[in-house]
């Protein structure tokens, strides 16, 4: 039977799928990925075999070092990494995306020029620090604060549930510069991971092990002035550009963890037998397969779609909000189906499902949550 999961795409997005399995295959065999998973270790040998393949530079401008991607390039990046583990996109994004796309949307040209090669290059980490204790959904609300002090500001506060900090040298703050204020008082920071008063504590999460949770507390850190990206004040809406993308991203990473979790819970099927037979031909385990097919289709369609709009110069907020939903739901509904089928040996550490089952739990939390979203899509449609 002929697989189209190939239709529609440009002869270099064919390649990079085929490219980035190879290259994730080698680099990070299954075994490998079970023993970081294990010891809550950055894929630090993953990281370096991407960023040497130039995949790092995916979406940046050629000016800076970058190929010149597009927003569907990038997506069908993001989906071949989490395809053949989800862990694989998510030590990607924090730098490419939500640290470093910040730069290139909305950094001035000096920090721009700075750093994006680096990025590039693979020779810098970056992480995103917006969630705080007492504000996650309500991000205007946030209090983490930052002072004019001389040529700089300083920064004082504490950020929560920022995944791979540990590893960054540089993060992307969002801080208050005027605390009466809300979106109008957000400014974002190009922050020193390293700086002094900056101390991070790692936090053990159900899943997402390889890129950890952090906590993050800033104890008056000093930012220089032209570390600020963008201007004073008026950081809400590079914000809002930043998570955009993210959103797109985290729809792309949801087809490729569904994909693991169809091919994963597939080859079982069809090598453990009952009855006298392979399970695979019990229409019962048949229609699971389905359901988890049509999840799979549906989020491609989506993002896909949602993708050539932000290359188009769209804003498709809704749109964006839709995509996130359907991924992150489907990609936990395509789990909990390939365990249903997979019973008692599904549940066990020694498969790989119950890792994704983790993984993937956390992605209708991240990222705005999916009731956020919801209130976004009802905004959108005037209610």
């Amino acid at each position: 039977m002929t697989d189209l999961d190939d239709f529609g795409l440009t002869d270099e997005q064919k390649l990079i799928r085929r490219n980035v399995s190879e290259l994730l295959a080698r680099v990070l065999p299954s075994e490998e990925v079970r023993r970081l998973d294990a010891a809550s270790e950055f894929p630090h040998a993953a990281f370096k075999a991407l960023a040497e393949a130039g995949y790092m530079a995916l979406p940046y401008d050629p000016a800076y070092g970058g190929m010149g991607g597009s927003r569907k390039d990038l997506v069908i990046l993001v989906e071949a990494l989490a395809r053949h583990y989800s862990g694989a996109s998510s030590l990607y994004l924090p730098t490419v995306v939500y640290g470093g796309m910040h730069l290139q949307l909305t950094a001035g040209e000096h920090l721009r020029r700075r750093y994006l090669p680096e990025i590039c290059a693979g020779k810098l980490k970056s992480a995103f620090a917006l969630s705080e204790p007492d504000t996650g959904s309500d991000a205007s609300g946030i209090k983490t604060r930052a002072v004019r002090d001389g040529n700089g500001y300083r920064i004082t506060g504490q950020k929560l549930y920022i995944s791979a900090a540990h590893v960054a040298d540089y993060l992307m703050v969002v801080a208050k510069t005027d605390g009466d204020a809300r979106h109008k008082g957000v400014t974002l920071f190009w922050v020193d991971a390293k700086a002094a008063g900056l101390t991070m504590k790692p936090l053990e999460t159900l899943g997402r092990r390889t890129t950890h949770a952090n906590e993050i507390f800033f104890d008056g850190v000093f930012v220089p002035a032209d570390h600020v990206i963008g201007e004073e004040n008026r950081g809400w809406s590079g914000l809002m550009k930043g998570l955009n993308l993210e959103r797109l991203c985290l729809a792309a990473q949801a087809c490729g963890n569904m994909h693991f979790a169809i091919e994963y819970a597939k080859r079982f099927a069809q090598e453990r037998v009952q009855f006298g037979q392979p399970i695979s031909k019990f229409q019962a385990i048949q229609h699971k397969f389905a359901d988890m097919r049509i999840m799979l289709r549906t989020t491609q369609a989506l993002t896909y779609r949602l993708a050539d709009m932000l290359d188009a110069g769209l804003d498709p907020v809704e749109e964006t909000a839709i995509a996130k939903i359907q991924g992150t739901d489907g990609e936990f509904k395509c789990a909990h189906l390939a365990m249903e089928i997979m019973g008692g040996a599904g549940y066990t550490m020694a498969h790989d499902i119950q890792r994704l089952f983790r993984d993937v739990r956390v992605g209708s939390i991240g990222g705005g949550t999916n009731d956020i979203q919801r209130n976004t899509i009802a905004k959108m449609m005037g209610l």
